[in-house]
């Protein structure tokens, strides 16, 4: 890989790891639109890491406030009913599916479910699911000529059942082209919470899940040595600073905007990709992993 192509997957890693428009997805197009190698699962996941490091900083408030609460939990009995402290729970219980079917499909991860025509289908699949997932969110908060405006739930409210649920959500991203965060925040949106709280509480609930993948990808490509680890380096760092730039940007956004650009984005690439694969012009399978 060169450090080029590590610039560019770098910051199409953090300007997409937020959005619900799915970043894996991302880096196999970049890479096959390019005429490049496919980074890789190993480089995502690594990569990824960059992105969670910003969303670390900046919910660094929330998450130092729940870890202190819930490690006091651990030995005051009275602790357990504070919010922070189930909140930490219940992130743990939310990590358990992608954690459980990470491993399970791990083999199917890496090859199989790179095909394109599975990138493409889910990004147009899952585009819909958002967009009824946000029209139904729309019509709770404007009411309508004879509704009054439906209360949502907030993450006050969120309960092993919806965390778990949360976290079944965040698994399916697994699959190139789901988006972990469309997929858990129109789940939220579909159990009833408001948008700011689904966005928190999936962005929360990726920080396990994410380090661990990075975790035990570097360590694989350590023993393996298939990874090249300037470039990957680079692009992590790259994809930290864009990344905390798109979490401040998209956590306003959704406190008053419609997920509609992200769902049209979404269904028209996913048409594209079909439409180019089917004539020859992009081949649905990855060339040689990038290492």
């Amino acid at each position: 890989m060169s450090w080029f192509e590590s610039l560019i997957l770098g910051l199409v890693q953090g300007l997409t790891e937020f959005l619900p428009v799915s970043s894996s997805a991302h880096l196999r197009l970049t890479a096959a639109f390019s005429g490049w190698k496919d980074p890789g699962a190993a480089f995502t996941a690594i990569t990824q890491i960059g992105t969670e490091a910003a969303v670390l900083i900046y919910f660094r408030k929330d998450i130092g406030r729940i870890i202190s609460a819930w490690a006091r939990s651990l030995v005051n009995k009275e602790m357990r009913s504070d919010h922070d402290a189930q909140m930490g729970w219940l992130v743990i219980v939310g990590s358990i599916p992608i954690g459980v079917l990470g491993l399970l499909f791990k083999d199917q991860i890496e090859g199989p479910f790179r095909d394109l025509r599975i990138t493409a289908t889910m990004l147009i699949v899952i585009g819909v699911v958002i967009g009824i997932a946000d029209r139904l969110a729309a019509r709770d908060e404007s009411g309508g000529k004879h509704r009054a405006p439906k209360q949502r739930k907030s993450l006050e409210n969120l309960g092993v059942r919806d965390g778990l649920i949360f976290g079944i959500c965040q698994a399916m991203a697994l699959v190139p082209g789901v988006s972990r965060s469309g997929a858990t925040i129109s789940g939220g949106l579909f159990m009833g919470y408001k948008r700011e709280a689904a966005a928190r509480y999936s962005f929360l609930l990726a920080i396990p899940a994410v380090l661990a993948s990075g975790l035990f990808e570097t360590k694989d490509a350590l023993e393996k040595g298939h990874v090249d680890w300037g470039p990957t380096i680079f692009a992590t760092v790259i994809a930290f600073f864009c990344g905390y730039a798109v979490i401040a940007w998209f956590m306003k956004f959704i406190s008053t905007k419609s997920f509609m650009p992200f769902v049209y984005y979404r269904i028209a690439l996913g048409i594209v990709i079909i439409a180019l694969v089917s004539t020859g012009a992009l081949s649905p399978h990855a060339a040689e992993s990038a290492g």
